[in-house]
Formats: C-alpha cells, sequence, structure tokens
C-alpha cells in the first residue's frame, strides 16, 4: 500500500458558484427499501440528503449511520422497531462527518458504535465540524448548534473488522482514503450489499474531494474491486442505490480523467480558473441516463429530482478540480507520497 499524505482537515476553498448538497434534516423522511430479509435501505426521500441502514441477524441488529440531529436518530431508531423485534446493538459509521455521526449521542449506551480508527481519530473537534457542516445546512444551522457532545466509536478498526449478529455476518472493511481518511465500508456478504458512506455512490455521481487527491483515492477503490468482487449493491450515504461493481469502474474511469487532465493543464502553465473552464466534465450534456432512472424512482417530479441533481455534480465536479490542481501547486505531483 502506497503511503499518501492526507490533510488533517478537509479544504475549505470553494470554487466560484459552487453549491454544496442540502445536508438539512428538515423535511426528511427516511422510507425503508427491502433488498432481502432483514435487509434495509433507509432512503431519504429528497436526494442528497442522507440514506441510513438497518441489518438484522437472529440475536441483534445494527443501524448504519446515525443522521446528522438527534431528531433524526430517533426516527431511525424508530423505524428499525417498526421492522423488528431485534434489538439494534451496533452502530456502524461510514465516515466521521457530522450529517453521519452526530446522531450517535441519541443512541442508548449499550449500542456499541464502530468504525475506522482514522474516523475515529477525525472526531476531536465538535464545534469545528459543526462549522465545517454549517455550509450545507442552507438556513438550518441553528439546528446544529444544539449539539453538545459528539460521540465517538466505542469499537474501532484498522483495515478489516467482523460482527456477528445471529446467523449474520456484517463485515466492515477500511480501503484506504477516499472522500476522507477513514471511508469505512459495511458489507452483507450473505446478500452482496454494501454501505459505502461518502466512499462510493451510484454511477454518474460525482464524488467530493476533501482530504486527498485522485491518486490515493484510485487505490482505495482499486483494492475494494479485488477485495468484494461479488458486490451486488450499494446503498450510498447519498442519493441513490445502484449497482457497485458499475459504480467502482464509473468513479475510478472520473477520477482517472479527472487526475490526467488537471496534470495536464498545471504543467501547461494554466492557472487554476483556467483549469476550471478547460478541464472534462462529465455533466456537460446532463446526467448520466442511468443516474436519471434511478432518480425518477423518488416520490418527487423527475424534471426537479434531475436539475437538482446535474447542478450539484456540476458543483462537486468544480470542487473537484479545484481540489486537485490544488494538490498539483503544493506537491508537484497528484499526491504526495
Amino acid at each position: 500500500m502506497s503511503v499518501h499524505h492526507i490533510p488533517d482537515r478537509e479544504i475549505t476553498e470553494r470554487p466560484a458558484g459552487y453549491e454544496g448538497p442540502n445536508l438539512s434534516p428538515i423535511g426528511l423522511r427516511l422510507a425503508a427499501h427491502r433488498y432481502d430479509e432483514g435487509v434495509y435501505g433507509l432512503i431519504a426521500n429528497l436526494p442528497p440528503k442522507d440514506n441510513n441502514g438497518l441489518i438484522v441477524g437472529r440475536d441483534s441488529a445494527m443501524i448504519v449511520d446515525s443522521g446528522i440531529t438527534t431528531e433524526i436518530a430517533v426516527q431511525l431508531q424508530g423505524l428499525a422497531a417498526d421492522l423488528t423485534d431485534v434489538p439494534v446493538r451496533y452502530l456502524a459509521n461510514t465516515t466521521y462527518h457530522g450529517d453521519h455521526t452526530f446522531g450517535n449521542a441519541a443512541f442508548p449506551d449499550e449500542v456499541t458504535v464502530i468504525s475506522s480508527r482514522l474516523n475515529k481519530e477525525n472526531m476531536g473537534d465538535l464545534a469545528y465540524e459543526q462549522m465545517t457542516r454549517s455550509r450545507n445546512m442552507y438556513g438550518d444551522e441553528y439546528l446544529l448548534k444544539a449539539m453538545t457532545r459528539w460521540r465517538k466509536p466505542d469499537v474501532v478498526f484498522d483495515s478489516f473488522a467482523e460482527v456477528d449478529l445471529g446467523g449474520r455476518t456484517v463485515q466492515l472493511w477500511q480501503f484506504g482514503p477516499g472522500n476522507g481518511p477513514g471511508d469505512t465500508i459495511v458489507y452483507v456478504p450473505d446478500t452482496k450489499i454494501a454501505w459505502t458512506g461518502n466512499f462510493l455512490c451510484h454511477a454518474g455521481t460525482a464524488p467530493m474531494l476533501l482530504q486527498g487527491g485522485p491518486a490515493p483515492y484510485l487505490e482505495s477503490l482499486r483494492r475494494m474491486r479485488e477485495t468484494l468482487p461479488d458486490l451486488r449493491t450499494i446503498v450510498p450515504g447519498h442519493g441513490p442505490a445502484g449497482d457497485g461493481i458499475e459504480g467502482i469502474d464509473w468513479l475510478i474511469a472520473y477520477l482517472e480523467r479527472l487526475q490526467s487532465d488537471v496534470v495536464r493543464l498545471h504543467e501547461d502553465g494554466h492557472t487554476m480558473e483556467e483549469t476550471l473552464e478547460r478541464a472534462f466534465s462529465p455533466y456537460t450534456d446532463g446526467l448520466d441516463p442511468r443516474l436519471v432512472r434511478a432518480l425518477a424512482e423518488y416520490d418527487i417530479p423527475q424534471h426537479s429530482a434531475r436539475e437538482n441533481f446535474l447542478k450539484l455534480c456540476r458543483s462537486l465536479h468544480q470542487l473537484n478540480v479545484l481540489v486537485t490542481y490544488r494538490l498539483l501547486q503544493a506537491t508537484g505531483r497528484p499526491a504526495s507520497r
């Protein structure tokens, strides 16, 4: 495994006109989508607000991610109680970001929170995290100020862990840096379904580079593809569920093109502003038809979903170009090793 320098905190600079994902929980309702017996995606009614998951075994159940506020955490626990009589004993965090973890504190002490060691190490400054996520609250920042305790994982792992729910094993993987340094994949081997947080989305959805560049992300994705060759379905932290291998392959191709384009433009002496204008974009002619079909499954007007998601993907792509360019400026190469 190559060693990469990953910044301690995510980049704060944004391109002109950037519009990030709306993470406010106002209006958020989670609906259970059954993938298999005891395996549910808890899907947000308004993409790209946060999705979650519920995995049920004979003896215990696991919830995936806890939501951005206490109210969402309570909604999650209520949904779990409606879907199963098996007690929730585990909560997995796919990332350290507050929209996935601020709800941790609303879970009972007997629920074990588990995530990667790197995620826990990045959960040290509640005020800073509140400030960072406030940028995506679109007027509802006050909801985050009510958070006074950021509950950290009780159990951590470095690259792999297993949890036995009774007749069903859940695997937790950390393949390396991606959206952040400690992205955790929650995988159910008997159903070949994974919750991927911010690490991997539906094919055609722009990723969000925040604490690293394309090179380390590419290594992590290739490691995931080699390790989980039978992966069938992914439930991302945001947006529609989709085919796992298709999503990995699309993102690898995207990051390879992003890296090669920005490197070329940087080496040719173009400024960051010129690079933002000239670098390729997969969103010039709209969204990938596969993503349009997936968004149409939401109970909101298809045109609205498509246009809002297209706007978001364009903004995220511009951010990815900026991050890659700044990394080149700082190190002279796509990722410092």
